[in-house]
């Protein structure tokens, strides 16, 4: 099946796309695990994290727990809260020193301070997800609904606009003025002008679908797209939608991460995988394959403690836990 779920994409795909099997990979592994964070008492699926780098705390969205977990990664302290209705994206503001949470419910709710006190809830709609700080005004954009982005400012906890999409908005990005979204179930990859809320672009995705996390590399000017079926990381052009390379990964990728340092993505898989690709002059190679643990598909990396997290659900004999790893210098 895969075999010819790779042919399909190599015979059907764009003529400007390269497309290629994953060769087995020599030298040390591009990452190695440091250490694993219990999470006691944590059932169900796991699903956005978040980091605040002045505190070093992780904060890990329990969806299947109802509860979202504050973990400082100096000395283990934790504080959860709960009472969500399927907590789904987490975002820390740093200006305004507040945890925002999205939640199946439709709301996002904000705490502030060391203990998470909370301050505000706003009700957006139905199926509240991803969060991101834009970061050049340090506003909060969330995704929800059927589909829409809602600027948020974090001073007031109030929506300032809205950008209507066609579905539900899934994986999504922002850089300078442009926001690049996913939308799965309309089978496209949108562009949109953050200032004046308006589509700019929309690129189908033909026979790729599931189109769930995405990634920007800001210095190659390329988004970085994960697909469940066929199974395929698909690297575009940010500018013109132009496909520059289609390459085979993991199965049920569900987070993209890029590590500038390095010039490495990291697709995070729920097979129990990590794939690591390596740009250079060529494009992106797949580097290695590293295991991790099944159902283990939500990570963050972040490039301030260089660090890739990777949340992992409780399965047979094995408790839920946060994976922590450190890269490897090429």
């Amino acid at each position: 099946m895969a075999l010819r779920a790779l042919w399909l994409l190599c015979v059907l795909g764009p003529a400007s796309a390269s497309c290629s099997a994953n060769p087995v990979p020599a030298g040390p592994a591009p990452l190695a695990l440091e250490r694993s964070i219990p999470l006691p008492e944590v059932g169900g699926r796991i699903d956005h994290l978040a980091y605040d780098p002045d505190g070093q705390r992780l904060f890990v969205a329990e969806l299947g727990n109802g509860t979202v977990d504050a973990i400082h990664l100096g000395d283990g302290e934790r504080l959860r809260l709960a009472g969500f209705h399927s907590p789904q994206g987490v975002a820390w503001l740093q200006r305004a020193h507040e945890l925002a949470v999205a939640s199946t419910d439709g709301t996002v709710k904000f705490f502030r301070g060391d203990r998470l006190t909370p301050v505000a809830s706003l009700t957006l709609g139905e199926d509240a997800d991803d969060l991101r700080v834009d970061p050049q005004s340090g506003d909060l954009i969330a995704g929800y609904g059927s589909g829409a982005l809602a600027r948020i400012d974090p001073a007031t906890h109030r929506v300032l606009g809205l950008l209507p999409l066609p579905a539900h908005p899934e994986g999504f990005q922002v850089d300078a003025d442009a926001a690049f979204i996913n939308v799965p179930d309309a089978g496209l990859v949108i562009a949109a002008n953050r200032k004046s809320g308006r589509i700019t672009a929309r690129w189908g995705t033909g026979l790729r679908r599931l189109n769930f996390p995405m990634a920007i590399d800001r210095t190659a000017k390329l988004l970085a797209i994960g697909f469940r079926f066929p199974s395929t990381l698909l690297l575009m052009d940010e500018r013109s939608g132009a496909i520059r390379q289609a390459l085979r990964t993991c199965g049920d990728a569900d987070d993209i991460d890029f590590d500038d340092k390095r010039a490495r993505l990291y697709v995070i898989c729920g097979s129990g995988k990590i794939d690591v690709f390596r740009r250079s002059a060529e494009g992106y190679s797949h580097e290695a394959t590293i295991a991790t643990r099944p159902g283990a598909r939500t990570g963050l990396f972040d490039p301030q403690i260089d660090r890739l997290f990777v949340a992992a659900p409780a399965r047979g004999q094995d408790s839920a836990a946060v994976l922590v790893y450190r890269p490897v210098a090429p």
